[in-house]
């Protein structure tokens, strides 16, 4: 009877758990009770003198206790990474925003907190639309580092001198100073880690020129050394230019995130393959649509060569600024990854994304989990009240952290206009990046970058100005031979690989002697081999260089390649 019981009807599997390779363990149900088929083998053992009713409640509560200690230990070891990096929906708001009917807000703060929100969600909004003259036509774009271009300006066309030191406080100082005849004054920057400092100083407040430290003094008292070098190396000029626009970029990449109607989680927002018509058409407001192969504009980290990141892309010019745009639906979607890391590589690389949303589901702030990313502005196709005309309903999110910059929303933040749409948007996300530079974890990754360009410029200068002085001494020539490398190979590791092999391919044209017939077309076939080979390597230390993307990314690139 037990073993008819066993196989009949009554039994049916519920799941099954995999150990990999020590095989599995499969649960199954009995009269709408649970547990697993070693425990009932156990029960009808000859061991058993008692019947199985009798026994039946004793056993079934102890390996019930078990069991459920069992499966869950099980649903712990077999539980998804993804799953522990993810910000899950809180559960009563979700069945809360499905189930309220109306205008919900574009933006949700999270349950940790940490984000501001604009326009704020407990400030009402004018509920009529806003009037032609409360919408600007004009739009500022913040400047990233508002002092990089004075030497430029001030010192490039006119006679001056610069100057380097070792402070024991304020470390490397570079100081250049220019006497402006014509408006009888001195200007001067003195160039530390933490920042530039800039002064203009009358001739009438001295009765002689000042030294270069009394100079530094005046502009930091912090100085304390009692001496600085003169720079007299003939390309210095270009070096301190280089270093005080280091931070000037004229090219931005963003990322763009497609959000359908009850889409919360990252996994369903990355993982959308189709582009609605309202997105297109979203998209055509932002930018022109590009074929990604040949392309020589600035390509914001896209491969341009061998279409690793799709085949298209959307790209724009404003105001002298080039713009690509990291369109998730436009970056190559992996069946079966439900983190869709070819696509997060780039957008959570990103430092701000835009969000199109169709439909009423909020966006929650920290939904993208991501180092980078932070900032969000989010849109939605809506109409307006006084008419069936289109419009785009606008807010923006940030980590707490990052400063506000304009331009300011208008109330309501709903445009109408595709052109005055489209200038606030992209203004806004070049305002956003550059304020977002200011926050935290960015200002200490960039005080740690000046720090080492201007160790780097102070050393090259001093150096080079002891060559030029025709120093003798050893270690300058040592420290030049180091200066000279370092400026050679810039471009590090992957630019010296490709710079050997450009000079050995090059080596083979220039050989002398006679060349045979059909030497042209192999030499060729091995050009197109070594240039294979080079993006072979490029694309496999590139991918080591992206987090959580070397084992999706690099087994296909190098495929296609070879």
């Amino acid at each position: 009877m037990e073993e008819e019981k066993r196989g009949g009807g009554p039994f049916s599997r519920k799941r099954s758990f995999t150990f990999g390779d020590y095989g599995s363990f499969e649960r199954y149900t009995c009269d709408n009770q649970s547990r697993p088929e070693s425990v009932e083998d156990d029960v009808s053992s000859p061991g058993v003198d008692s019947p199985l009713s009798e026994n039946k409640s004793i056993i079934s509560t102890c390996s019930n206790q078990k069991e459920a200690e069992l499966f869950e230990i099980i649903e712990k070891l077999q539980g998804s990474r993804i799953d522990e990096q993810r910000c899950e929906f809180p559960l009563p708001l979700k069945s809360h925003v499905l189930g309220v009917d109306g205008q919900l807000p574009l933006i949700l703060p999270s349950q940790s907190g940490g984000y501001w929100i604009d326009p704020p969600l407990e400030t009402p909004s004018r509920s009529s639309p806003a009037s032609p003259h409360d919408e600007p036509d004009s739009f500022d774009i913040m400047e990233r580092d508002t002092d990089a271009k004075v030497y430029q300006q001030f010192f490039l066309s006119r006679h001056h001198h610069s100057f380097t030191a070792v402070d024991p406080a304020l470390g490397p100082l570079v100081l250049s100073v220019c006497l402006e005849e014509e408006e009888n004054r001195l200007r001067a920057i003195l160039r530390t880690k933490e920042c530039s400092l800039i002064g203009v100083f009358p001739l009438t407040l001295f009765s002689n020129l000042p030294s270069a430290v009394e100079l530094a003094r005046m502009l930091s008292q912090s100085v304390t050394v009692s001496k600085l070098e003169v720079v007299c190396y003939l390309k210095a000029p270009d070096l301190i230019r280089a270093f005080d626009e280091h931070r000037v970029s004229p090219n931005f990449k963003f990322g763009v995130l497609y959000q359908k109607d009850r889409q919360f989680t990252e996994e369903e927002i990355l993982g959308n393959d189709q582009e609605s018509d309202q997105f297109q058409d979203f998209l055509s407001i932002l930018g022109e649509t590009v074929e990604l192969q040949g392309f020589t504009g600035f390509r914001g980290g896209l491969d341009v060569c061998h279409g690793q990141t799709g085949s298209e892309a959307v790209y724009t010019s404003f105001h002298g600024r080039e713009i690509m745009f990291h369109v998730a639906t436009k970056l190559p979607f992996t069946d079966g990854d439900p983190q869709q890391l070819q696509r997060k590589r780039h957008i959570g690389n990103d430092i701000v994304a835009l969000v199109f949303q169709e439909g009423q589901t909020p966006f929650l702030c920290d939904v993208i989990k991501s180092h980078f990313l932070h900032c969000f502005l989010v849109v939605r196709r809506c109409r307006r009240e006084d008419c069936d005309e289109e419009a785009y309903q606008v807010s923006v999110t940030a980590r707490e952290d990052v400063p506000t910059f304009g331009p300011v929303l208008p109330d309501p933040p709903i445009f109408t206009d595709r052109h005055l749409l489209r200038e606030f948007l992209l203004t806004k996300l070049i305002n956003a990046e550059i304020s977002c530079y200011k926050a935290e974890r960015f200002s200490r990754l960039e005080l740690r970058t000046r720090t080492s360009l201007l160790e780097s410029l102070r050393s090259e200068l001093s150096t080079r100005s002891q060559l030029m002085t025709g120093d003798p001494s050893l270690s300058a020539l040592q420290t030049s031979d180091s200066v000279r490398g370092a400026s050679e190979g810039s471009g590090g590791f992957i630019e010296n690989f490709k710079r050997a092999i450009r000079v050995r391919s090059h080596s083979f044209e220039t050989l002398g002697g006679p060349r045979k017939a059909g030497s042209s077309s192999q030499r060729t076939k091995m050009e197109k081999d070594v240039e294979r080979w080079v993006s072979c390597f490029f694309l496999f230390f590139h991918t080591l260089a992206q987090p959580c993307c070397f084992t999706s990314f690099f087994s296909p690139a190098l495929c296609s390649i070879l």
